[in-house]
C-alpha cells in the first residue's frame, strides 16, 4: 500500500519547481536582451524605492513611503545594492522569479492534496495536478510579469500557498489537531506576507479568518484549535495593523495610503477630465465585475474563444459545489473577484480593456489574479465531467484536450503578444524616450553635480544612467510626519532656494519643482520635448557657475 505524500516538498513537487525555474531563467534572459524588463513605470518605481532606502541624502526605512506596501521593496533591497542589478532591473526581477517558481509548485500541491484528501494520490490525481501547474506556469502574461519588479507574481505565490495550507488545515481539522494547527499557522504566515505585498491580501485574510472560524466551530477537537486560531489571527492581522500604525505615525493619517495625495482616489481626481464620464464600473458593481472578468479572460486567450476559460472555471466551481463539497477551500481562489469589484466600483481603481470603452490598456494585468482559479477549476471541470462518462479512458482524453486547449490559447497569446506586455509597452514608449534623453543629458554634466528633481515623475532617468540617488534632492528628503510640509526639510529648503543646495534643477511642466522654482532666478540649460510628455527643463543654478 502506498503511503500518503508527505506535506514536505517531495521529489514530484521539486520537479515542478525545477522546470518552472528553467522557464523563469530563460524568459528573463529573453526579456532582458530585448530591454523589456523595465517597461512598466511601476516596476521602475518599485526598484528605485528599494534603492533609495540606502542610496539617498536621507536614507532609511521611511524612504519606503506610503500607498505601496513594503514587502516587495524590502525583498528587492539586497539585490539592488549592485549597480548593475539596479540599472538593468534584474534586482527587481529576482524576487518575482522566485515567487513564480513557488506559485507553480503551490498550484501542483494544492490540486494533488485536495483531490487525494490525505491518501496516496492516484495516477489521475497526479495528472490533474500536473495539468493545473502547467496551465499556471505556462501562462504568457505571468511569464512576462515574473521577469519584472511588479508585485503580482509575489502576491500570487503567497495567495496560492495560503490556500494550500488552509486546505490542508481543513483536511486535518477533524482527525489530526496537531497537523491542523501547524497548517493554520503556515497559512497565517502566508497571509501576513500577502498583506504586506498587496491590499488584496487584506481581503483574503478576512475571508480565510471567517472560514477558519467556521471550520473550528464544527470540529470535534475545537478546543485544541482555538489557541492556534488566536496565533493565526495575530499573524494575519498584524500586517494591516502595522501598516496603519506606520501611516498614522509617519503621515499623521492612518489611511494615508487610501486617501492621501498619492492614493488611487487622488490620482483619479487629478487625471479625470471635465465633461468626460468616470472610469467604467464606477459605483456599479456588476460593470466592475464584468471588466475584471474580461481582464482575466484576456490573460488566458485573446480571440472569440476566450469565454471558454471562464465557462470551464464556472463549470468546475458548480460541479465541485454539487459533487465534491469537501473541496470547498479552493473556493478562496475566487476572492480576487469581489475584491476588484469593490476596488473598481468604489476605490478609484480603473481597469481598461481593449475590446470595451475606452478601448485602451490600463491595469489589465489585474486579471492575472484569476489565473489560479482558471487553472484549478478548469481541471476540476474535466475531472468531474470524466466521472459521468462510462469509459476508462475518458479522464485521460479530456485532460489531454484541456492541455491542447491551453497550449493553443497560449500560442495565440504569444502571437499577438501577452496583454500585460502590451499594456507595459504602449504606456511606456514616451516615458522611456523622455527618461533616456534626460538621463543622457544629466550624464554629460560634471560627475559631482547635484540635482533638484521630482523623483516620482522620472526615476528611470537616473537608474538607466547609473547616477546615484544620493546626488539628488527629491520629495522624500524631508520628515513626513511634519505636516503639511517640513520647513526644515531638505526638499522644502531646496525648493525655496535651489542655488544653495543644487547645481542643477530638473522641472517638468506642472510638477512640484516647476511650481516651486517658477519665480526663481535660474538660467535655462536645456528644454526636452518628447511627444506625449510635458516639456522638461534643466536649469543651471548659480552654484554650478
Amino acid at each position: 500500500m502506498k503511503k500518503p505524500v508527505s506535506r514536505r516538498w517531495d521529489d514530484e513537487t521539486m520537479l515542478v519547481a525545477w522546470l518552472a525555474s528553467c522557464v523563469s531563467l530563460i524568459s528573463l534572459l529573453v526579456f532582458l536582451r530585448n530591454s523589456n524588463v523595465l517597461l512598466y513605470g511601476d516596476a521602475v518605481a518599485h526598484i528605485n524605492i528599494a534603492r533609495r532606502v540606502f542610496d539617498s541624502r536621507t536614507p532609511g526605512l521611511l524612504q519606503l513611503g506610503t500607498v505601496w506596501l513594503p514587502l516587495p521593496h524590502l525583498l528587492i533591497i539586497p539585490f539592488v545594492v549592485s549597480d548593475w542589478m539596479w540599472q538593468s532591473g534584474v534586482g527587481g526581477s529576482i524576487p518575482s522569479m522566485i515567487a513564480y517558481v513557488f506559485g507553480a509548485a503551490g498550484i501542483f500541491r494544492l490540486v494533488r492534496g485536495a483531490l487525494s484528501a490525505g491518501s496516496a494520490p492516484s495516477g489521475a490525481t497526479r495528472v490533474a495536478a500536473w495539468t493545473a501547474a502547467l496551465i499556471y506556469a505556462a501562462n504568457p502574461n505571468l511569464i512576462y510579469l515574473q521577469s519584472t519588479a511588479m508585485t503580482e507574481p509575489l502576491y500570487l505565490a503567497l495567495f496560492v500557498w495560503a490556500v494550500v495550507h488552509f486546505s490542508e488545515f481543513v483536511q486535518a481539522a477533524g482527525r489530526d489537531p496537531r497537523t491542523a494547527r501547524a497548517s493554520l499557522l503556515k497559512c497565517g504566515w502566508c497571509l501576513a506576507a500577502g498583506c504586506l505585498t498587496r491590499y488584496d491580501g487584506w481581503f483574503l485574510a478576512a475571508a480565510v479568518g471567517i472560514a477558519a472560524l467556521g471550520v473550528i466551530a464544527a470540529a470535534a477537537e475545537r478546543k485544541a484549535l482555538y489557541g492556534a486560531f488566536a496565533k493565526f489571527a495575530l499573524l494575519a492581522g498584524a500586517a494591516p495593523v502595522l501598516w496603519l500604525t506606520y501611516n498614522a505615525v509617519v503621515y499623521r493619517n492612518a489611511l494615508e495610503f487610501a486617501n492621501g495625495p498619492y492614493s488611487a482616489k487622488a490620482i483619479e481626481r487629478k487625471t479625470s477630465q471635465p465633461g468626460f464620464p468616470p472610469h467604467p464600473g464606477t459605483d456599479n458593481l456588476a460593470e466592475a465585475a464584468s471588466y475584471f472578468l474580461k481582464s482575466g479572460e484576456l490573460t488566458m486567450l485573446e480571440n472569440s474563444w476566450h469565454r471558454l476559460w471562464l465557462a470551464l472555471a464556472l463549470a468546475g466551481t458548480l460541479g465541485m459545489l454539487i459533487f465534491e463539497r469537501r473541496l470547498w477551500p479552493v473556493l478562496l481562489l475566487w476572492t480576487p473577484l469581489p475584491f476588484y469589484m469593490l476596488s473598481v466600483a468604489y476605490g478609484g481603481v480603473p481597469i481598461f480593456v481593449p475590446p470595451w470603452w475606452p478601448f485602451s490598456l490600463y491595469n489589465v494585468r489585474y486579471g492575472l489574479e484569476l489565473l489560479p482559479a482558471f487553472a484549478v477549476f478548469g481541471v476540476l471541470a474535466v475531472n468531474l465531467t470524466a466521472r459521468s462518462i462510462p469509459w476508462a479512458g475518458a479522464r485521460a482524453v479530456l485532460a489531454a484536450a484541456l492541455v491542447v486547449f491551453a497550449a493553443a490559447s497560449y500560442a495565440i497569446v504569444w502571437r499577438v503578444q501577452p496583454v500585460s506586455f502590451r499594456e507595459a509597452w504602449v504606456n511606456s514608449r514616451t516615458r522611456i524616450a523622455l527618461e533616456e534623453e534626460l538621463g543622457n543629458s544629466l550624464r554629460q554634466l560634471p560627475p559631482t553635480s547635484s540635482f533638484l528633481m521630482y523623483l516620482g515623475a522620472h526615476p528611470g532617468a537616473l537608474q538607466r544612467t547609473a547616477i546615484p540617488l544620493r546626488r539628488l534632492i527629491y520629495e522624500g528628503n524631508h520628515r513626513s510626519w511634519i505636516q503639511p510640509s517640513d520647513p526644515e526639510g531638505l526638499w522644502e529648503k531646496a525648493l525655496a532656494d535651489p542655488a544653495a543646495y543644487a547645481n542643477y534643477v530638473v522641472a517638468s511642466e506642472g510638477d512640484p519643482v516647476a511650481r516651486g522654482v517658477e519665480m526663481r532666478d535660474l538660467s535655462t540649460l536645456l528644454v526636452i520635448h518628447v511627444t506625449g510628455q510635458p516639456p522638461l527643463t534643466i536649469y543651471r543654478t548659480s552654484r554650478s557657475r
